[in-house]
């Protein structure tokens, strides 16, 4: 079978795998302050143009978001995301276990907008109940978003003014942040987004790593206590080297960028071929997901030789199916997806 229902379905890349085996038998200190998680934080550092940046590493994702919100909003506090926003939709109500609202927005690609930002802050300083509501306080985006889409640095540029005029934060959930920065018509880079957003995080977990998130606040004093707050929420790992261990691998001489930009080219070869079959596209992608609207029968055809994610079922029948690269899509496995799709029963 051919993968491509995601970008975590394989182990890790292989130099990262050899970096971990490097460190057996050595001793290390716990929790992060060993000097292999030095090592990576100087990386994070360089790499965003943030020298005196706070970069702390968690396991996975969710936890990541969930710590980070948590540690920025207080309790009456909410933060505002596109209602397909990853925190809205994939996180099993994540935010709101710590605490704390996700007023949802409705935004094309699921990518939040300075207008949706401006609109929510200027409707609660009219209010003449505030005690009575959730105050927006943070603004939540995926790069890329949870459709592919990718912002351009004007939309970041406003969102984050539009924000900080308002007394507000952003937040920018870097998951996938490789495979958008990678994309060909990207003009976002990593220290536009430090000198943007008061907090995000680069994804390891879904870019190379066997697992892994980095978590960056610009100023270390937006969030002081961050640590304690890792603890607190089970997110502060013993073993803390396995994670700075991946983290150094990737960002020390360019991998995580070399291996999600090419990533994102193969997805634009399968994107080419779901056009050549005559497969309309549920939404513009740039990144290295691409959305499809099959037939249910060009799904059971697919699903014979290809494993993939499916996520809506409209209204004439037919699905969104997700094909996904990675890191580790090779062009033979391109090549045989290729023909497949070539094969795809007709739509009429």
């Amino acid at each position: 079978m051919l993968h491509f229902n995601n970008d975590y379905c394989r182990t890790g890349h292989p130099r990262v795998i050899e970096a971990l085996a490097s460190t057996q038998g050595e001793g290390h200190v716990g929790y992060g302050h060993d000097d292999l998680c030095a090592q990576a934080r100087a990386d994070v550092r360089r790499v965003t143009g943030a020298p005196d940046a706070a970069v702390h590493f968690a396991v996975g994702g969710t936890q990541a978001n969930a710590l980070v919100i948590g540690a920025l909003l207080r309790g009456f506090e909410g933060v505002v995301a596109a209602a397909d926003g990853h925190i809205s939709t994939h996180e099993t109500g994540a935010i709101e276990r710590g605490g704390h609202k996700v007023i949802e927005v409705a935004c094309p690609g699921a990518l939040l907008r300075a207008d949706d930002v401006r609109r929510l802050a200027e409707e609660f300083e009219a209010s003449p109940i505030p005690e009575h509501v959730v105050e927006p306080k943070l603004a939540y985006v995926s790069v890329p978003t949870e459709w592919g889409a990718m912002p351009r640095l004007s939309q970041l540029e406003e969102l984050s003014r539009t924000a900080h005029r308002h007394g507000w934060m952003l937040f920018v959930d870097g998951a996938r942040l490789g495979y958008g920065l990678g994309a060909a018509d990207c003009d976002v880079t990593l220290p536009d987004i430090a000198r943007l957003a008061d907090a995000f995080t680069i994804g390891g977990t879904k870019c190379g790593a066997l697992f892994g998130e980095a978590v960056v606040f610009p100023d270390p004093q937006t969030a002081p206590r961050f640590r304690a707050t890792m603890k607190q929420g089970g997110g502060l790992l013993a073993k803390g080297w396995l994670l700075g261990a991946q983290f150094h691998e990737l960002l020390r001489d360019g991998l995580y960028f070399e291996a999600t930009a090419q990533a994102v080219r193969q997805a634009q070869r399968v994107r080419c071929a779901l056009e050549r079959a005559g497969v309309p596209l549920r939404a513009d992608s740039p990144t290295n997901q691409q959305f499809a609207l099959m037939t249910q029968e060009q799904a059971d055809f697919l699903g014979r030789r290809v494993v993939f994610d499916s996520f809506e079922r409209h209204a004439d029948g037919r699905l969104t199916v997700r094909l996904c690269t990675s890191w580790a899509t090779t062009d033979a496995e391109v090549g045989q997806l290729e023909e497949v799709l070539a094969a795809l029963p007709s739509t009429r």
